[in-house]
């Protein structure tokens, strides 16, 4: 496993991040460990999670997870960068939400953090993340409630999920008055086919020295080679939600066509190649991958490995071009 900084910070993290959203809807405890085990033997030290998955009437069932994994020993915790989100209703689906359970109050931060800590099982929270902007709460409240956390020793750093460019800049120019560290990392919708984050949340991210933190890599599987798992039968996350309506577009299929055609060229495997791109992208310090087999979580890992020759890259560059960086992209 390759290892890199976190942003502007001394952590070390692995190039690949453990996705947990499926443990527990989609994977059961104790495949959820074993995936777990697999991912920590392979060198992976980083692992996010948020306290709304597990969904509906299982919400925090993920973290709940991961504590009883920490539980086992073995030094798994001390061995784990461990992140997490804050800014939804915990209440179950359906239940009324109480006012102040939800968003980034200083009140529901203090609870939503204590809360997180009693499901995973310890004491302290390394990357403690925004997983949403809360239009409502003012960045200084936002850093005070923080500010006391890091104080209490419950988190070591903040960061960000699906900000704008200009609320990272308005986050740390905010903790920069206040003299606290800020925002150390951003994750953010980013892969081949979903390059708007190189307009300005990644250029943002570059100068506060924040790391970029991709998820959905593979663009809900339509960039693992959707349309050969498609003629094989083997396509099923992508026959529902966005994939399914991205899929009915003629122009994305026939620019995924191109895209699988290419690397069938080059004997690769698309969704190999999909992180391996990313892991060559500026700033990203490495992306979620969420496997939920450990075929999944070994195909991942062999794309921390893979290479890709210039020619490729502007191959790729060619069938999925990206909108450019901002203000050019949209003023010139």
């Amino acid at each position: 496993m390759e290892y890199t900084q976190l942003g502007r910070t001394g952590l070390k993290v692995s190039r690949l991040v453990l996705g947990t959203m499926n443990f527990g809807p989609q994977t059961d405890e104790t495949g959820s460990h074993a995936l777990m085990d697999a991912a920590l033997d392979a060198g992976v030290n980083f692992f996010d999670t948020a306290n709304v998955y597990g969904w509906g009437e299982n919400k925090g069932r993920t973290e709940e997870i991961i504590g009883s994994w920490f539980a086992r020993g073995g030094g798994r915790r001390d061995k784990m960068v461990l992140a997490t989100k804050v800014y939804a209703n915990m209440a179950p689906d359906g239940a009324p939400a109480w006012p102040n359970h939800d968003k980034l109050s200083a009140v529901n931060i203090r609870r939503a953090v204590d809360a997180s800590l009693r499901r995973l099982r310890t004491d302290h929270i390394d990357l403690y993340q925004f997983h949403h902007v809360d239009r409502a709460t003012p960045w200084d409240e936002i850093w005070q409630a923080i500010d006391v956390l890091v104080q209490q020793g419950k988190i070591l750093y903040a960061g960000s999920s699906n900000h704008a460019g200009w609320h990272l800049a308005q986050a740390n120019e905010t903790a920069r008055r206040r003299g606290s560290l800020g925002l150390v990392s951003e994750q953010c919708l980013y892969n081949l086919a979903e390059r708007r984050a190189e307009m300005e949340v990644i250029p943002a991210a570059e100068g506060y020295g924040l790391g970029v933190i991709p998820w959905s890599p593979l663009h809900g599987g339509l960039l693992g080679g959707a349309l050969r798992k498609e003629r094989e039968g083997g396509a099923a996350r992508t026959t529902s939600g966005r994939a399914a309506d991205a899929l009915a577009d003629p122009v994305v299929r026939a620019q995924l066509q191109r895209y699988e055609d290419l690397l069938a060229e080059h004997g690769l495997e698309p969704g190999e190649v999909a992180l391996a791109w990313l892991l060559t992208r500026p700033g990203v310090t490495g992306p979620i991958v969420g496997p939920r087999t450990p075929e999944h979580l070994a195909s991942a890992l062999r794309a921390v490995a893979l290479e890709l020759p210039d020619g490729l890259l502007t191959a790729l560059d060619e069938i999925f071009p990206g909108p450019g960086p901002a203000p050019e992209a949209f003023a010139w």
